[in-house]
């Protein structure tokens, strides 16, 4: 009461208190959601360890998953299977559900939210062919008939002879140059191989402690 005496607040102190008072609220409020939103789930993913089954990007495929990056494929393509509860992924043969230690190798991410085309978690497990593979990408119609994939042409060079260490792409009549031969450029090679790579049918220690848990 002395105090509020000798300096009476002003209508101006009244606002500027209570602005205060809401920028300590936002504050409290964005810290909180920054620490289980970011600092929460950095933690728990920090200590996921790779599956036994798992390993490191070859050179070659680190090089066709740049590719990978660079050509968008994560706008058409998820590399997520869902949950049996969320989807018909499993019926569909794209394999279990991915789990956090399937990413462990890889930055950035490619979980993709479209599926313009089907999923590529498993591709590597449902197609190992490099023909086929190398075929699709110069021309996907050429292996999928009505596919809306756009072709890449540009992976790929037309010589009127193959060299000796040329990889000569096998295209049907329909869609093959009218002279010379296909062949597959350093690129194409590499992000077959990374497509190839993509195959998670280990079994996956994390799925392992999740059913142990819930049987407990």
């Amino acid at each position: 009461m002395a105090a509020e005496a000798l300096f009476p607040l002003q209508p101006g102190d009244r606002l500027v208190t209570r602005v205060f008072a809401l920028v300590i609220a936002v504050t409290l409020i964005l810290a909180f959601a920054a620490l289980m939103l970011v600092v929460q789930p950095y933690s728990q993913l920090s200590r996921v360890e790779p599956d036994p089954g798992s390993a490191p990007y070859t050179v070659e495929q680190a090089r066709g998953r740049d590719q990978y990056v660079s050509l968008g494929c994560v706008y058409c393509h998820t590399q997520q299977p869902r949950d049996r509860d969320f989807g018909t992924d499993d019926e569909r043969g794209w394999g279990r559900v991915s789990t956090p230690a399937d990413y462990q190798w890889d930055y950035p991410h490619q979980l993709g939210t479209m599926r313009t085309g089907p999923d590529l978690f498993n591709i590597g497990a449902r197609q190992s062919s490099e023909d086929w593979h190398l075929t699709h990408l110069y021309q996907p119609r050429a292996v999928s008939p009505g596919s809306i994939m756009p072709a890449f042409p540009f992976l790929f060079e037309v010589k009127d002879e193959a060299g000796e260490d040329d990889v000569v792409v096998q295209v049907p009549p329909a869609y093959a140059p009218a002279i010379g031969v296909v062949v597959a450029k350093p690129e194409a090679l590499d992000l077959v191989a990374y497509l190839i790579s993509l195959d998670h049918t280990y079994p996956s220690a994390w799925l392992e402690t999740e059913e142990a848990a819930d049987e407990q």
